[in-house]
């Protein structure tokens, strides 16, 4: 699933869209996405001068747009929206910063209704970047 197809499942546009393509998505199951860090996002402008990293809260929020975009490709979930509904769990381990190629990998563990918990994980290379739970409401 390239950008394009991405911004038709999910609501989020630049320059808060944080997937720049989907690797490979088993719908409400679990899906593979990148994001390409690059010196041009505009939250390196003041996070941090001189030592641009890419700050933790938007490693966590692009899993969660990769675990949106796996849910709001089921037929039922079409034309919703995923909201947050916690943020459990969550470690960060390594810096991100310009350069970067984040692999961001959500598996769900729980899937209801209008509910779903998903373990994401974030990946520059094969190290752990960061890590959490994440619970989404489908509104």
């Amino acid at each position: 699933m390239e950008i394009n197809d991405i911004m038709a499942v999910i609501p989020h546009r630049p320059p808060f869209l944080l997937i720049d393509r989907v690797l490979e998505v088993v719908p409400g199951v679990r899906v593979s996405a990148i994001k390409n860090v690059t010196m041009n996002e505009p939250f390196f402008v003041g996070h941090f001068p001189g030592e641009p990293v890419m700050p933790g809260v938007l490693i966590i929020e692009a899993m969660a747009q990769a675990g949106a975009a796996a849910l709001l490709s089921m037929p039922e979930y079409a034309g919703k929206i995923a909201y947050f509904g916690a943020i459990d769990n969550a470690k960060f381990r390594r810096k991100v910063v310009p350069g970067d190629t984040l692999r961001l990998e959500v598996e769900f563990i729980k899937l209801k209704a209008s509910a779903g918990i998903g373990k994401g994980v974030a990946f520059v290379g094969d190290a752990k970047a960061a890590e959490a739970e994440l619970t989404f409401l489908i509104g």
